[in-house]
């Protein structure tokens, strides 16, 4: 049984958002509290794309892979 339930373009497009996401809150492009939640909610799509695994497709029952 597999436990991925991203497609490869999703997994490649959550990584570049957290990545994004972390850059524009740690470097200080984004100021005040979208920084802040910037710095902090970064981690979530750059984890989950990292991981192949979406914790709300799995609450959800939905997949964006074919498998």
């Amino acid at each position: 049984m597999s436990y991925i339930n991203e497609a490869g373009w999703d997994r490649v497009v959550r990584v570049l958002l957290g990545i994004a996401m972390l850059y524009l809150g740690w470097a200080g492009v984004v100021t005040g509290g979208w920084g802040f939640f910037f710095k902090f909610i970064g981690f979530i799509p750059l984890i989950t794309g990292l991981a192949g695994w979406c914790p709300i497709y799995a609450l959800l029952k939905t997949r964006t892979n074919k498998a």
